[in-house]
């Protein structure tokens, strides 16, 4: 066999076509199973889609480049379940655009960050992570303290929506107003966010302070929403263990 490939070494069309028929059969193994995800993936009934508040977070994570040190998936290993919590499933990124599911931990990973720190620690940690972790190496994110712009939310919204993510026209039309009223939990549209995402979704003044929406509001909305959209991961845990 290693005699074979030193020969076709030799040979430049030969090593040429050898690459692109090893390529296509990866791909052909990566590609193929995509075209059965509707009947494979199954979406859980309690899953929730983002609020638009968390979808705004979602995007200043990427934007900041978040992702690059940070994965959003707890694989089918002992030690990460005993770290992370249940193993992530595909389903709960199903509505995921694009997913960040990841293999880099310069951090740790984050699947399951949803409600295990306070908003307060999230909001030291963004903007002097060496204040509540000395050994930290991630960078500081100070100007996340200024005014979030949820004019396109709406927009964003209606092209995920065509992509297969459940928001409805009540959604839609509430977007800018929900992000606000996410961050405002005495104000007249809180109870709307409630109505239309359900009770698990948090509503409260992320950053401390009710009167602004920052975001730093959005981000740490969205690193609470982590891992909390649907329960299914914990149920399967609870009956896999013996």
């Amino acid at each position: 066999m290693l005699r074979l490939h030193y020969n076709l070494e030799k040979l430049s069309m030969g090593l040429v076509v050898g690459i692109i028929v090893a390529a296509s059969i990866g791909g052909a193994v990566e590609i193929a199973p995509l075209f059965t995800i509707d009947q494979t993936v199954e979406i859980p009934d309690d899953m929730r889609p983002l609020t638009p508040l968390e979808l705004a977070g979602r995007e200043v994570f990427i934007r900041e480049g978040c992702y690059a040190c940070h994965s959003q998936m707890v694989r089918h290993l002992a030690d990460e379940i005993d770290r992370y919590g249940p193993y992530s499933l595909a389903s709960e990124s199903a509505w995921d655009h694009p997913m960040l599911w990841g293999s880099k931990r310069t951090g740790p990973d984050l699947a399951r960050l949803g409600g295990k720190y306070s908003d307060a620690w999230h909001v030291a940690h963004l903007i002097d992570p060496r204040a509540v972790v000395p050994t930290s190496i991630m960078p500081a994110y100070p100007w996340l303290e200024r005014s979030l712009d949820a004019s396109d939310i709406g927009a964003q919204m209606g092209t995920l929506a065509r992509l297969g993510v459940p928001y409805d026209d009540a959604r839609l039309a509430n977007a800018a107003a929900d992000a606000l009223a996410q961050s405002s939990p005495d104000s007249d549209g809180a109870a709307g966010v409630a109505e239309r995402y359900g009770d698990n979704v948090a509503i409260r003044a992320f950053d401390g302070d009710p009167s602004r929406l920052t975001e730093m509001d959005a981000l740490v909305a969205y690193l609470q929403s982590l891992g909390t959209q649907t329960r299914l991961p914990y149920a399967i845990m609870s009956e896999e263990q013996p």
